[in-house]
């Protein structure tokens, strides 16, 4: 696939890929990236017959960055302001914590979420190491993607390895260490609110995953009542773009299942 810009509108606070016509589907990308990402799900999605909504996070992409954003609930906030009926949410990395605290705090505006590469209760190892990656930032200058590309896509090239550091380059410095900044803080939902989720809920990941992993996955499935887990072989952290193909349809088939 190629990894275009695509025409953004405002939405809320935030500028957004919106597209298509019927239920409406809001997706959320990871720290670092911006809407495009979503390419490959938003054409899937369209073609059968759903409307996308794909903000830009703050300070990525075409959203501005919005000073004074602390913490989760801060992100949540804005994105809630998007839609203006019932969605279902979808979410990658960070966009996955968001989509599981909205799903949490306005259950009245989500009928169904997807959270893929999600994490959920790090190793002492993992935690150390995202903390310091996120202290490391400055939120002056554009931190050097190599560590990031590196731990997503190895060292082989490819179209989606050189779009993810188009992106990288490009994000807003103070945005990107706000963002994570609360990336790093978190350890996924609670495992209240997961029990409390009364919506059909998606947790997917892939077996090549070493962070957001499969066992992260299922724990997560097991608290909510009626969700399920699902691991795409091969898949590492950027699966939306490497395994296009396989998370389309696990989530084109998840959307179909929410509609009333």
């Amino acid at each position: 696939m190629t990894w275009t810009i695509r025409q953004r509108s405002k939405t809320g606070a935030l500028a957004a890929i919106t597209a298509g016509h019927g239920p409406k589907v809001l997706l959320l990308h990871g720290v670092g990236l911006c809407a495009d990402a979503w390419g490959s799900q938003i054409d899937a999605l369209v073609t059968s017959g759903f409307s996308v909504i794909a903000p830009d996070m703050p300070g990525h992409g075409d959203s501005p960055a919005h000073p004074g954003l602390v913490g989760l609930a801060s992100y949540t906030d804005l994105v809630a302001a998007c839609p203006d009926e019932p969605v279902v949410l979808a979410g990658h990395s960070m966009g996955a914590m968001i989509a599981l605290d909205l799903a949490a705090r306005y259950p009245e505006q989500v009928r169904g979420v997807v959270a893929l590469n999600a994490v959920f209760r790090r190793s002492a190892a993992a935690k150390n190491a995202v903390a310091a990656r996120a202290a490391a930032l400055d939120g002056q200058n554009t931190p050097d993607p190599s560590g990031t590309l590196a731990r997503w896509f190895g060292d082989a090239p490819s179209p989606e390895r050189a779009a993810c550091e188009a992106w990288l380059r490009a994000v807003d410095p103070s945005g990107y260490k706000a963002a994570y900044t609360v990336f790093a803080a978190e350890d996924g939902p609670s495992t209240e609110a997961l029990k409390n989720l009364r919506i059909p809920a998606l947790f997917a990941t892939g077996s090549a995953e070493p962070n957001s992993t499969s066992q992260m996955a299922r724990e997560m499935a097991a608290l909510v009542q009626g969700s399920r887990a699902e691991v795409v072989t091969g898949a590492a952290h950027m699966m939306p773009m490497t395994h296009a193909e396989a998370v389309n349809r696990i989530l084109t088939s998840f959307v179909k299942e929410c509609q009333p």
